[in-house]
């Protein structure tokens, strides 16, 4: 396996954008991919031409049919080739130069899954509703062992170990069964805090964004919670 001195990480390295409609904040976010991070973004029914926009400025295109989120991050995950794989918000509110740390955990050994903490970069860039639905669930996962304190969707594991998860969810509660059967399966899962900035100008967040789309994120996690449990 080939290593960058720098970041300690394999090259190329897959990184998973799921996208609906986010045109106005892909640009910045392919652009800013450290050398050797491969973007495949997911389409996931876009109006907006982020499929194009984000063929334009090179990354593969993958159309993913199927509404969810969770959808939308397994058919990335299912066309990545890399060892390691990224997950990353494609609206502008992560920096992808943040991503060589996540990887060198998992790299090196030192974790088996690596997950951003978000620490808002101003007042506001987390609702207060969606502030509040992550940390009773992370609260939960604590209380039985995992050692989280966000649910992020900015995340890095090894891809065969991930799609072995065999994770079923594909909406928006597809990042807790995740970890709640990584941690059932005995993963190492290491937390760094990560940047979180306001989406880019003309993108709408589909969980944060509204008080609805916080409790539809709650009603999947509901239901992950209810038929996949929380480990022991």
């Amino acid at each position: 396996m080939q290593f960058d001195h720098d970041d300690a990480a394999p090259i190329p390295v897959d990184v998973v954008l799921p996208c609906l409609d986010e045109a106005a904040a892909l640009p910045l976010v392919l652009t800013a991919l450290p050398p050797g991070y491969r973007p495949i973004v997911v389409d996931n029914g876009s109006r907006d031409g982020s499929p194009e926009v984000a063929a334009r400025h090179g990354a593969r295109v993958v159309h993913e049919p199927r509404r969810g989120y969770g959808a939308a991050v397994h058919a990335g995950l299912a066309a990545a080739e890399s060892e390691l794989v990224c997950v990353l918000d494609a609206d502008g509110s992560f920096d992808p130069t943040e991503l060589p740390a996540l990887v060198a955990l998992v790299a090196t050994g030192a974790a088996d899954l690596a997950v951003g903490r978000r620490r808002p970069v101003a007042a506001g860039v987390w609702p207060w509703h969606a502030r509040a639905g992550t940390a009773l669930v992370a609260a939960l996962l604590r209380r039985q062992g995992v050692p989280l304190r966000d649910l992020s969707p900015i995340r890095v594991g090894r891809r065969e170990a991930l799609l072995a998860l065999d994770v079923a969810d594909r909406a928006f509660g597809y990042p807790l069964e995740l970890l709640i059967r990584a941690a059932a399966a005995g993963w190492r899962i290491r937390e760094l805090d990560v940047t979180y900035s306001p989406r880019a100008a003309g993108t709408r967040s589909k969980v944060s964004g509204s008080v609805r789309g916080t409790l539809r994120a709650t009603r999947d996690f509901a239901t992950v919670l209810r038929t996949v449990g929380v480990p022991r």
